[in-house]
């Protein structure tokens, strides 16, 4: 089922942050139905730095690649900016559509952004906004690949305002809307109140950000469509990996945290290494086997 037909079904839709390869294939084995790759994320992983406008287009891209590579779960994809102007997010879509992404999210931040939960946010024009809109749209191939349209409005204009802009965003034609950061649960309901009849509607729960937490099946009751948990997956692992080289560094021995790790038999498992041994080991002499034997060898 594509992003966009799930999405039309009335029912909430829980996108987990993911950031690399590895983490894609854990939230897809684990059930979930789609998959958020989140700009904050890859910059806290593969820059070891903030979410403050440093990751570049092509990093993502590539990013996008890997992922698809090892998993067909749809794929949102947060684009920042577009990283430029309008001829900027032409180019970002088309890239990020042929890697892979199943919907690009596009925010109305200045160059350089900032986390949306981050202070001192400035934000350009509505109008220029609705004109990155609408060059991402005319630059998609296929109206299965989503765009959508995120606001920072609330912390740099005010709610009014980011409702304002959400609404001039559906006009221009984005496929689902994003208000970042509402301050109070009243602010959520609100959301959903002024947009719901108009577009589907995202949540971002940061763990320690400016929205109230609230759980996905809540959400999905005051009329969200699709709740993402973008960077909680790095915040877990940045405990466990600071724990775990405390441990390494006190004992000089793995031995102390041997009960909370996979050992080497069982992640080679979980990343399936077995499977690919044999898939190899099936094309082992293809060039001497007759054309038939390949086909019996593979099944």
């Amino acid at each position: 089922m594509s992003l966009k037909s799930r999405l039309a079904e009335d029912r909430v839709l829980v996108a987990p942050g993911v950031y690399d390869a590895l983490t894609a294939s854990l939230a897809t084995d684990a059930g979930f139905e789609a998959l958020y790759l989140s700009g904050a994320a890859i910059a806290y992983t593969r820059l070891g730095r903030p979410d403050i406008g440093l990751v570049s287009m092509t990093e993502v891209a590539e990013t996008i690649t890997l992922v698809r590579d090892r998993v067909a779960t749809p794929l949102v994809v947060d684009a920042d900016n577009g990283y430029g102007n309008a001829l900027n997010v032409e180019r970002t879509v088309r890239l990020f559509e042929r890697a892979g992404a199943s919907a690009i999210q596009l925010e109305d931040q200045s160059y350089p952004k900032r986390c949306g939960h981050l202070q001192d946010k400035t934000l350009i024009g509505q109008g220029d906004m609705v004109g990155k809109i609408k060059a991402a749209l005319d630059a998609r191939r296929s109206a299965e690949t989503l765009i959508v349209a995120r606001t920072d409005a609330v912390a740099v204009e005010g709610f009014e305002r980011a409702i304002e802009r959400a609404s001039a965003y559906a006009e221009a034609g984005a496929d689902v809307l994003f208000v970042e950061a509402p301050r109070s649960a009243n602010q959520l309901a609100e959301v959903t109140k002024a947009l719901g009849h108009t577009r589907p509607l995202l949540a971002n729960m940061v763990e320690g950000g400016d929205t109230p937490l609230a759980s996905a099946a809540d959400l999905g009751a005051l009329g969200f469509r699709l709740v993402i948990f973008p960077g909680g997956i790095v915040r877990a692992l940045a405990r466990t990996a600071q724990a775990y080289y405390g441990s390494l560094a006190k004992a000089g021995t793995n031995t102390p945290f041997a009960d909370r790790m996979f050992d080497f038999g069982e992640l080679n498992a979980l990343i399936g290494t077995p499977e690919m041994l044999a898939r190899g080991r099936a094309y082992e002499g293809a060039e001497r086997a007759p054309a038939g034997a390949m086909e019996g060898s593979a099944q």
